[in-house]
């Protein structure tokens, strides 16, 4: 069995879990929106796939409410930040820096701000797995300064 499981970190590269085209996000990074379970506003500071859809992250009263675009609107205004754009966006290709078993490449699942950085959400263990674990179990959370463009 072991044998069986390294054969399959050694094949796996690239998987992206929405198919060949990434699905419509709702609202943008950074962008005010309205909370309708909680009827407050908001504004978002992540996106992630999960279970099939994007979940948002959104900064309310200093607390981040994990969200699906069914219970937010976004209001098309853009939160005043002087904060760096992203560094990588959705779907972008990427290398973990630490990675020692080769040049696998990776893509970007999810974006989050946190204390005003960006981090980012790539799998780490191969999609063939998904009888025992959850895209949630093979995502690893990173800083910008982890990853490195793939160029193609």
């Amino acid at each position: 069995m072991i044998d069986q499981i390294n054969a399959l970190y050694l094949c796996w590269y690239l998987s992206p879990p929405w198919g060949y085209c990434i699905p419509r996000v709702e609202v943008n990074l950074l962008e005010r929106v309205y909370i309708c379970t909680i009827k407050t506003f908001g504004y978002c500071c992540g996106i992630r796939w999960e279970q099939g859809r994007w979940i948002y992250a959104v900064v309310c009263n200093e607390d981040i409410i994990y969200t699906t675009e069914h219970e937010i609107i976004g209001t098309g205004k853009m939160q005043l930040a002087a904060i760096e754009k992203p560094a990588f966006v959705l779907g972008d290709r990427v290398m973990l820096r630490s990675d020692d078993e080769g040049t696998r490449q990776r893509i970007v699942l999810g974006t989050q701000l946190l204390n005003r950085t960006w981090f980012y959400y790539v799998e780490w263990m191969p999609s063939a797995l998904e009888e025992v674990t959850t895209l949630d179990d093979r995502l690893v959370f990173v800083s910008q300064l982890d990853l490195v463009r793939v160029l193609y």
